[in-house]
């Protein structure tokens, strides 16, 4: 199983970025898949998820300004980022796991994790 997240890069307060997952090596559409973030002293914080029927869940922090998607076809995860703050700054993370779970923004439901990409919001 690989994970290789990739659309972090450096952006000023209330712009926009788009962060990718690209998957390979498992069966993609039977996965739940999620972000999480984790800035320097801080734990790590489930961002948004998308179980292995679609459905979605975000963090309270970034409800209304992120949005979750896939593209099965691609084994694509992504996550789009809207309005961001300063508070967002962090180091992504994409993470999957086999069929659905109950805890989908837990980082311990997940078995499988990218390397990160690092955002950073400037006020």
């Amino acid at each position: 199983v690989q994970l290789v997240e990739s659309g972090g890069g450096s952006v000023q307060s209330g712009g926009s970025l788009r962060l990718s997952c690209a998957a390979s090596g498992f069966t993609y559409s039977i996965y739940s898949m999620a972000w999480f973030r984790q800035a320097p002293g801080k734990e790590r914080e489930g961002v948004a998820a998308i179980d292995s029927d679609g459905s979605t869940v975000y963090g309270d922090s970034v409800k209304g300004r992120f949005t979750i998607s896939q593209d099965n076809a691609k084994n694509t995860l992504y996550l789009q980022m809207n309005s961001l703050e300063a508070e967002d700054t962090a180091k992504y993370y994409c993470a999957a796991r086999r069929g659905k779970t109950s805890y989908l923004l837990r980082g311990w439901a997940y078995n499988f994790w990218g390397q990160g990409t690092q955002v950073t919001v400037s006020s």
